[in-house]
This record gives structure tokens, sequence and C-alpha cells, in this order.
């Protein structure tokens, strides 16, 4: 009936001599698998194979392309809900020699960042000899926080790792 690679079970590929079948307008019961393709041709619908993990199979009685477009929407609206479930970690680089003008333009990104439910890594990168004022670069990142104290929450206090520092805020519910 069907020229194109098939995925389930359906009508005679089904190999269990009894099986549960379902369906709308269908009485739920067991049957062997021909009286149930009887059943499906006086409908005028397929027999497919839902679960093949349980004794008896579960196969539901409703027309194959019915069911694959059924099986398709229901993945991509999981897809879109776990889409929408991930939070992205935007990334904000300071030097400690970053201006008050620049700082204030990074701080209106971060918090379109954070009102928008990402994360924010803040990273202050240390070029030379900065490193030897770690402190400045520090104190600095403690300031930026203070600033998006009301759309942010600090998630990780700085950290140095080499001559980068890290901080995390994630955004307030």
């Amino acid at each position: 009936m069907y020229k194109k690679k098939v995925s389930h079970n359906i009508n005679e590929s089904i190999k269990q001599s009894q099986i549960r079948i379902v369906g709308e307008g269908v009485e739920s019961k067991i049957c062997t698998v021909n009286e149930a393709i009887k059943l499906a041709n006086d409908l005028g619908v397929d027999v497919v194979e839902i679960n093949s993990n349980v004794s008896p199979v579960i196969c539901k009685l409703i027309r194959y392309d019915k069911f694959l477009y059924e099986e398709k929407r229901k993945l991509k609206e999981t897809k879109k809900k776990n889409r929408e479930q991930q939070i992205e970690v935007k990334e904000i680089r300071l030097t400690p020699s970053t201006d008050t003008h620049d700082l204030n333009f990074k701080l209106k990104h971060s918090i379109n960042f954070l009102t928008d439910g990402d994360k924010v890594k803040v990273v202050m990168k240390f070029a030379g000899r900065e490193i030897v004022h770690k402190e400045k670069g520090e104190k600095l990142m403690l300031e930026f926080a203070l600033k998006l104290e009301e759309h942010g929450i600090v998630e990780a206090l700085p950290k140095l790792e080499g001559k980068r520092m890290f901080m995390i805020l994630r955004p307030k519910k």
C-alpha cells in the first residue's frame, strides 16, 4: 500500500498474533492481526503499531499519513518547548582600563540580556602587566554587578583564571 520506507509496523508487517487495538470510534479490545486489518479496511484506515514493548502490542486504527503528520507535529512542539527553555550565556568583555562611558554602554547591553532571560558572563581580560593590578579589575567587576543589582543576581563571584577574571550573573525572576 505504501511505496515509501515505512518506519512503523503497519497492517501485514505486524508480527504478533494478538494485538490490542485503539482508535477513534473503535472500542479498545484484544484481537488477532487479521481481525484488526479487516476492521481497518471496513473503516478505510490502517493498523499502526504504536507500542511494541508491552504484551499484547498496542496498535492504533488510523490513516498512516495522518499518524505521521501527528508524530511530526508533536516532535516539532517538543523541540520548540526545549528551545524556549534554553538559557543562553551572553558574554560582556571588560578591561581594567574600561572607561565610564564604555562601562555604561556595556551595562545597557547586560540589562537587555538579563531582561531577555539570558545569563551574562562578565570577562575581565588583563593584557600585559595589567595583571599586577588585579584588585582594580575585581573592583570594576563588583561595581558592574552592583549597578545590575535590580536586574540580575551574581551567580558566581569574580574568579581569576590565568589572565582572565570571570563573573556570572543570572536574571532575577
